[in-house]
């Protein structure tokens, strides 16, 4: 899933710790493992699936700077089919180790997350390994020339535009997660973040109204699926945001998908 930020000075809020320093490259230090010819692959029975993203970052403001981002679902798994981020593996990768392993400009450890989809399409890499947690190549986040890297998660309520290749399925007889704009619009929920709130569970997503002070406008609201939903990419991109507790959603517009739910 490609990401171009659009609207610099809103989107990027939360600090990233330890990762703005721009040391110089020794000589041993490693190219970001980006494939030369993604295969698609189908992720299954995703649901409530926790997982986490390691991101490396390189480029320079003039030129541009891109996160690439490496997804853990469906490994680390042996203990727990469920949970793809042990945390006795992820608490051990270090953003200092990654940016003195890497030829990149900071590192960024996002999770752990937890996917609210049933599966999956998208490509992806080979599987890599950091700090001992293996995880696969699933795109990169650009942010638009002449912005220095500062920050790394959205801000509130604020839409941008995701460039992506990329198939979301939530079955029929389940329930979706839903923000609506002021619009009308439904937005909804692709994954849970944890890192805000690391009491959020997938089965609290269903009381998360409670949680959330949405902006004018928007409300939270659960629905249960009388037909498959399916959210793509005819465009080659679709909207995304995140609401406070950087739970992400997306659009249902510009036909991506099946049906308003």
């Amino acid at each position: 899933m490609t990401t171009v930020f659009a609207r610099p000075a809103k989107l990027l809020t939360a600090l990233l710790v330890g990762c703005l320093a721009l040391p110089a490259f020794a000589a041993d230090r490693k190219p970001i493992p980006i494939p030369s010819a993604p295969k698609e692959k189908t992720y299954t029975s995703l649901r409530a699936v926790q997982y986490c993203e390691v991101w490396l970052f390189q480029g320079t403001p003039e030129e541009g700077i891109a996160g690439v981002y490496f997804n853990t679902s469906d490994l680390n798994n042996s203990a727990n089919v469920n949970d793809t981020c042990p945390a006795s593996m992820w608490d051990k990768v270090s953003v200092e180790a990654l940016k003195s392993q890497y030829e990149v400009i900071g590192a960024y450890k996002n999770g752990p997350r937890g996917w609210t989809m049933d599966t999956l399409v998208i490509p992806v890499g080979p599987v890599e390994t950091f700090e001992g947690i293996e995880a696969r190549w699933m795109g990169e986040g650009k942010l638009p020339k002449g912005v220095s890297l500062k920050v790394a998660h959205m801000e509130p309520y604020e839409p941008l535009k995701s460039h992506r290749k990329s198939t979301f399925t939530f079955k029929k007889g389940k329930p979706v997660f839903i923000l609506e704009d002021p619009d009308g619009t439904p937005w909804v929920m692709q994954a849970f973040g944890k890192i805000v709130d690391p009491s959020l569970t997938y089965d609290g997503l269903k009381d998360l109204a409670g949680k959330l002070k949405p902006a004018p406008g928007w409300k939270y609201r659960v629905a249960v699926l009388e037909k498959d939903l399916i959210i793509s990419t005819p465009e080659g991109y679709n909207w995304i945001v995140q609401d406070e507790l950087q739970n992400t959603y997306d659009a249902c517009k510009e036909g991506a998908c099946n049906f308003q739910p």
